[in-house]
């Protein structure tokens, strides 16, 4: 594939250092895979999955009885008392709304515990009434505790936030688009422990987008109340066309659903139309897809590294996520990059991307997604915001072999502003 790129000897000569130190990396990565599908596997048997499962319902969707089987088989292997897994969700967005919309009560206060969420939810939470229907609207009162300089939770502010209304703490495991490192699983259990003791009477609700399948454990484990996340990243494996989940304790899974659909019907109503069999098939590749995603994630932090680019988290760091941070610097190289992974797309490989306006963001964004399902991010997807200091965040990707050409051909792009780069070996690729 280096005959196509027009600086090949460079990123030959980094790929291949790139591919030797990561060796251990990926065997690692494949380890843990096999033990996500062994379990899911289990599941899938314990279930007693068959053909009638994997045929889909209309109408109202009562007693729909792939749905209920494929939501006990994700309940187990997440550690949630109950779950919903649906395509009338339409986004990790809007599957953390309904928890949020489900778990608060006029007069309450929400706290995120990890900083400001991402950006997409600050309509959802509001900061005034403004009758846009957000939580603000409702008489909500939220806060968010930001982290220390070291990235970590300010427990005294926190403490001093905490009131006898204070009915939700919610963590934000991904960094989104931020600089802080995303919260691992163990981490994640000790804020739990804490916030038990200095706030026991709240639910605890861990946004889990991006983090499916990446350690052994899910934040249900470690003792959180209740999870969300979106079908077309981790869970879906790429094949789920749409839709998002919520799992935990059953009380507050059942406030969700009433939200979702509506008091009284709940999750008794919903029909999978023709997903089932994509969910059922995409639950199960998950794990390995989400290996593939972690496999390019660490190739992309190793040969950035070869090429002089900071990124984290660095090639050989443990990871909660399938978030790659890549700091640029520079505009160009981050439009340079985006329009790479975009020219390496298999849909709309043509398209030029262009910084523009998007729904829920103040700034505009960069998105290189030429993805089969549109949006999907556990599809090789690069994006980030057009502002300072210029970070490219990159995830997903369905085959490793797939990242590595995007990767290249991003650095490729990138090389047309070698003089930006910030080693100096960088100037010296050959046309």
């Amino acid at each position: 594939m280096y005959q196509y790129l027009r600086h090949k000897q460079t990123l030959q000569r980094w790929a291949k250092r790139a591919e030797e130190r990561i060796a251990p990396r990926l065997k690692a990565i494949e380890e843990r895979v096999d033990l996500h599908q062994w379990r899911l596997l289990q599941a899938y048997r314990e279930a007693g999955v068959d053909e009638g499962h994997l045929t889909s319902s209309t109408g109202y969707g009562y007693d729909d009885r792939g749905r209920e089987a494929l939501e006990e088989i994700v309940a187990r292997l997440f550690g949630a008392e109950s779950a919903l897994y649906r395509p009338q969700i339409v986004s990790g967005t809007h599957a953390i709304a309904s928890a949020l919309f489900g778990i608060l009560r006029p007069g309450d206060q929400l706290i995120y515990l990890t900083g400001e969420p991402y950006d997409t939810l600050q309509p959802v939470i509001g900061r005034e009434a403004d009758g846009s229907g957000s939580l603000a609207d409702l008489g909500v009162r939220a806060q968010a505790i930001p982290l220390t300089s070291a990235g970590d939770v300010d427990w005294a502010t926190f403490a001093a936030a905490v009131s006898a209304n204070t009915r939700c703490v919610a963590i934000q495991r991904s960094r989104g688009y931020a600089e802080r490192a995303s919260f691992s699983i163990a981490a994640i259990g000790e804020m739990v422990k804490r916030v038990r003791v200095l706030c026991p009477h709240a639910v605890i609700f861990v946004d889990n987008c991006y983090g499916e399948f990446v350690e052994e454990q899910e934040p249900l484990h470690v003792g959180v109340d209740l999870i969300a996340g979106s079908l077309i990243k981790n869970p879906g494996g790429g094949l789920a066309k749409s839709g998002g989940y919520l799992a935990g304790r059953r009380q507050w899974v059942t406030r969700a659903a009433a939200r979702l659909v509506a008091p009284g019907i709940l999750a008794e109503g919903g029909a999978t139309h023709g997903y089932l069999r994509d969910y059922f098939q995409g639950f199960f590749l998950a794990p390995h897809v989400v290996g593939e995603a972690l496999k390019g994630a660490v190739y992309a932090a190793a040969i950035l590294e070869e090429a002089g680019f900071e990124s984290t988290p660095r090639w050989d760091a443990p990871r909660t996520d399938i978030i790659q941070l890549i700091r640029l610097e520079h505009p160009e190289l981050l439009l340079a990059f985006c329009r790479g992974i975009q020219e390496a797309s298999p849909i709309d490989g043509h398209v030029v991307p262009e910084p523009s306006p998007m729904p829920g963001y103040s700034d505009p964004v960069i998105m290189a997604a030429g993805t089969f399902v549109q949006g999907a991010s556990i599809e090789l997807s690069a994006d980030g915001p057009m502002r300072p200091p210029y970070r490219a965040y990159m995830q997903g990707g369905l085959t490793f072999s797939h990242v590595k050409i995007g990767v290249l051909t991003a650095l490729d792009h990138m090389l047309a502003h070698a003089h930006l780069f910030p080693d100096i070996k960088a100037k010296a690729g050959e046309s």
